[in-house]
């Protein structure tokens, strides 16, 4: 199974983990994901009153640089490190 197989089938394992993880860990799956799945994030960042949308653009803006592919196995590592945590 290649990286972006694997990938793919993280993002559908985190769908169904057994418990579900606190705001930070969410926020870097999804910064991670974004990352691996698009790249560097692009356009501005929401405004103070879209705090939601603010934290998710942030995390991703923290990827800014890594390449997809260490963030795919990043998100991958992640996933199956919760996937045994319980």
């Amino acid at each position: 199974m290649n990286l972006k197989d694997q990938f793919e089938a993280a993002v559908a394992a985190s769908k169904n983990l057994p418990e579900r993880p606190d705001n930070m860990t969410l926020l870097k799956l999804y910064g991670l994901y974004k990352q691996g799945s698009s790249g560097d994030i692009s356009g501005d960042r929401p405004g103070f009153t879209d705090m939601i949308g603010r934290a998710k653009w942030d995390a991703w803006n923290a990827m800014q640089g890594e390449s997809q592919e260490s963030a795919m196995q990043a998100y991958i590592d992640l996933i199956e490190d919760l996937q045994e945590s319980t």
